[in-house]
């Protein structure tokens, strides 16, 4: 017979636990389920890394751990629930660049402050995001597309408002003479297949998303962000070495895990340290080929140098777009 504890005898259990010493909760951990938050939808890298991780942890700890899609609002959903969870090392959350960087000036309020209600984990790079175009476009490079494009209408395709590609549109246009017309999508799938059918002249995104394209040659990569290759394209230039330093062309997507702030320092490490050996594994080796990522998971300390170096640069570009925050 299953004995069910009486709720007041739950809720003095709850106080007292609340009230051990850091390093006894740590001494403790884990003997129970823990739960990841992913604050996108399944299907997508946020999830699949979430759960690939997820499932390393799991097995290297010896306690189940379980994903939970809490989606909306750009992350701010999700974020918010960890945010306000106990912080005990039993819940985690795996998220992006937008939810952490992009969402603090794309919306007016935000339900959690994503400088102060986390403590970082571990980052994970998404890869390159190469910039293409549709295969009947004679140019193979950007200077080429910039001579093509100047006496036409030129349309831009991009994931969202905000997102990496809408920046690349936009700063091409406000620094080096385009024209381009940003047309905004809910998602990758959609905006490749009209690069593809020509309905739009050029889009940048992930490596993975348009490989299909890629393979059957409707599209054609011009141009990589970030300073080095990709080793899937390694014929393909970056932007830097085509001469467009910006920095916006140098910023890269990532997913990060955070726990709520407040978790204890050992537990933190432990996942950190979990993370980073999780990146060496099999499984996450054949995500990173699949989606043409060079590298695996990082530390905390990395992840926390993104934020200091390669946040302030997004937020400004993103304030250079003039979108009016939600």
């Amino acid at each position: 017979m299953l004995i069910r504890p009486k709720r007041r005898d739950v809720l003095r259990l709850g106080a007292a636990a609340a009230l051990l010493p850091a390093p006894a909760i740590a001494q403790a951990w884990p003997n129970k389920p823990i739960k990841i938050v992913c604050t996108y939808p399944p299907g997508g890298l946020t999830d699949i890394f979430s759960r690939a991780y997820g499932e390393f942890v799991a097995q290297k700890l010896g306690q189940s751990v379980v994903v939970e899609n809490k989606t909306g609002a750009a992350g701010a959903i999700g974020a918010e629930l960890v945010k306000n969870a106990a912080p005990d090392g039993y819940t985690l959350m795996f998220t992006n660049s937008t939810t952490m960087v992009q969402n603090k000036v794309l919306f007016k309020k935000l339900p959690y402050d994503p400088d102060k209600d986390f403590s970082l984990v571990a980052w994970f790079n998404t890869g390159h995001l190469p910039t293409a175009v549709n295969k009947d476009i004679p140019a193979k490079d950007i200077k080429e597309f910039a001579a093509w494009s100047r006496d036409r209408k030129v349309s831009a395709a991009t994931y969202g408002a905000g997102s990496f590609a809408h920046v690349v549109a936009e700063t091409l246009n406000k620094s080096h003479g385009f024209k381009l017309e940003p047309v905004h999508y809910r998602g990758e799938g959609a905006m490749w297949q009209d690069v593809a059918a020509g309905n739009v002249q050029t889009a940048t995104g992930s490596y993975a998303s348009q490989l299909p394209f890629l393979q059957q040659g409707s599209v054609k990569v011009i141009a990589v962000p970030t300073l080095e290759r990709m080793k899937k394209l390694p014929d393909v230039p970056t932007f830097y070495e085509q001469g467009f330093t910006d920095k916006a062309f140098q910023v890269r997507g990532w997913v990060g895990c955070a726990a709520p702030a407040g978790t204890p320092e050992e537990i933190v490490k432990k996942l950190s340290d979990l993370m980073v050996e999780g990146g060496k594994t099999e499984r996450v080796l054949k995500i990173n080929d699949q989606f043409g990522i060079d590298e695996g998971a990082r530390d905390r300390a990395y992840f926390k140098k993104v934020l200091d170096e390669e946040g302030p640069v997004v937020l400004e570009v993103i304030k250079g777009l003039n979108i009016e925050p939600t």
